[in-house]
């Protein structure tokens, strides 16, 4: 995570889970909360106006979906990483959610501390999925079709660096940084390598990644 603390917005219509959530926030250095909402509605217009660091969504609201909420955020163009927690484990939700563009899913039902983990590596640039959920987003890639290799889809040299860094759940920033090249290069880089493997989402590729270690693509 970076030194100074990260600004989190919080839409839940939940009410004990808001402010369990927001507890645990406060016991956690190098978070700090700007901003609680009990809609999508109002969320949006906090999310607007504070352009936080870090957005922990709830995703089945009863006046906007978290899905739409995620949805304005990527058109809005902020930098805010989103991370949606929730009761779901429906995969068609967890792909829903990562293809729109979140950062992260969590399941509402996880240990306080490992909460705190996942959002730590959330806010320090990397992407989160409950353990419980991966072998979900697994399946489902198993079902589409796509190519099976790299070497099959194409990819450069540069864009399996960039998929490996993906696979190690690295966001553009980190993965530019460590690279040492720009962070549009990288997203470039990410977009093609996406079309070359018929993938919607950088986590799908890091799922396909994962399990097809280099050797084996």
């Amino acid at each position: 995570m970076t030194d100074s603390p990260q600004s989190v917005v919080i839409v839940d219509d939940h009410p004990l889970f808001r402010k369990g959530l927001i507890q645990l926030l406060r016991t956690v250095p190098g978070f700090r909360l700007v901003a609680e909402a009990a809609d999508g509605k109002d969320g949006m217009a906090q999310i607007l106006h504070l352009r936080p660091d870090l957005l922990l969504l709830d995703l089945n609201m009863r006046d906007m979906s978290g899905l739409d909420v995620l949805k304005l955020v990527r058109q809005a163009d902020l930098d805010t990483r989103v991370v949606v927690i929730t009761v779901s484990d429906a995969a068609d939700d967890l792909v829903a959610v990562l293809r729109a563009g979140a950062d992260g899913y969590l399941l509402k039902d996880m240990e306080p501390e490992e909460m705190v983990e996942a959002l730590r590596a959330a806010a320090a640039g990397k992407i989160v999925v409950s353990e419980a959920l991966t072998h979900l987003m697994a399946a489902a890639l198993r079902h589409e079709r796509r190519p099976e290799t790299p070497a099959e889809a194409g990819l450069t040299e540069q864009e399996q660096r960039i998929l490996d860094k993906i696979a190690a759940g690295l966001s553009n920033k980190l993965i530019a940084r460590e690279l040492n090249i720009a962070e549009g290069t990288v997203k470039v880089h990410v977009k093609h390598l996406l079309r070359k493997l018929n993938f919607r989402s950088r986590v799908e590729a890091a799922v396909w990644a994962v399990s097809n270690p280099r050797g084996e693509r």
